[in-house]
């Protein structure tokens, strides 16, 4: 029998069929009885919300750049786009700082995600998230109650992870975005890492010298606090995941599963717009709506009376 990594057989997974009314009832009777909340936010919750990468938008504002190096198989999108092979570092920070800009620094669409939070009103919670753009800071959630795994857009780092310390880049990535020249920033303003004297990158696990900083394992630590906590405490504790797939399904969504096949206190609330799957095994204490989440959030709130 196949199965995914988190263990689960490949056929425990269904689409549920229930009206998408009673899917919404469903979803705000397990938010509302629960005591702890886990939000787990993936890439869609962002798009969901607003944000877009590719397309028109990308174009309009990476549009130098497609002219410089050509439409090809990178500049099609800022994911695409982030993996060029740009020929030097001065070309390197002139992408980069102009993604951090748009992807992040620049970037709200956070009444989607003022939506999400109201969802915890009146109850212990905390997000796990591999979304690098800070909108759930943005929306006013405590960022001592966030876990970004996987960086964001406002840090640099050594490139070859030489020491475990990433630096705050707002700021330079703004002067950045307003010298930059033929797709280029100026040879001046191209950090150096201030130990070893080479590269940095960006603070974005894109390969093995990812730096996992003070702050990333406080961060940790407060999750796993706060899990702890929620599991012994015998309480009911819903996990609402929000736009997470199959790129780095270990990180939320195969552990979201996991919590809820061990532990029978546990309910699970997915939403996604495609890949809204759930264990036909826990079927009872979970709800997987597959529909834009700029519909399915404001509806459980409705549901909720919130």
């Amino acid at each position: 029998m196949r199965t995914f990594m988190s263990g689960v057989p490949t056929r425990d997974y269904i689409f549920q069929t229930e009206p998408y009314e009673e899917q919404i009832k469903k979803a705000a009777k397990l938010i509302r009885e629960a005591d702890y909340i886990l939000f787990g936010l993936g890439a869609g919750i962002s798009t969901a919300a607003g944000a877009q990468y590719g397309g028109d938008f990308f174009k309009g504002n990476f549009g130098e750049f497609i002219e410089k190096y050509g439409a090809g198989p990178y500049m099609q999108d800022m994911y695409s786009a982030g993996f060029y092979p740009y020929p030097d570092e001065e070309s390197y920070w002139g992408y980069w700082s102009r993604q951090a800009m748009v992807g992040g620094i620049e970037l709200d669409v956070t009444g989607l995600y003022r939506q999400l939070i109201a969802l915890a009103q009146g109850k212990k919670s905390f997000c796990l998230s591999t979304n690098a753009d800070g909108q759930m800071e943005k929306a006013g959630y405590p960022t001592e109650q966030i876990f970004c795994t996987q960086g964001d857009y406002f840090h640099i780092q050594c490139a070859k992870g030489c020491h475990a310390k990433t630096y705050d880049a707002v700021a330079r990535f703004r002067q950045m975005d307003q010298a930059r020249r033929d797709c280029k920033v100026p040879f001046y303003m191209v950090p150096k890492c201030p130990v070893c004297g080479g590269k940095m990158n960006m603070n974005l696990r894109i390969d093995q010298y990812f730096v996992e900083d003070e702050a990333w394992y406080d961060a940790d630590e407060r999750f796993q606090k706060f899990l702890r906590e929620a599991l012994k405490s015998g309480k009911n504790f819903c996990l609402i995941d929000c736009g997470t797939g199959f790129n780095t399904p270990m990180i939320i969504r195969f552990p979201f599963e996991k919590m809820v096949r061990e532990h029978g206190q546990c309910a699970m609330v997915r939403l996604n717009l495609n890949e809204a799957v759930v264990q036909e095994s826990c079927e009872e204490r979970e709800v997987g709506i597959n529909a834009d989440m700029a519909k399915s959030i404001p509806d459980i709130l409705k549901t909720m009376n919130l």
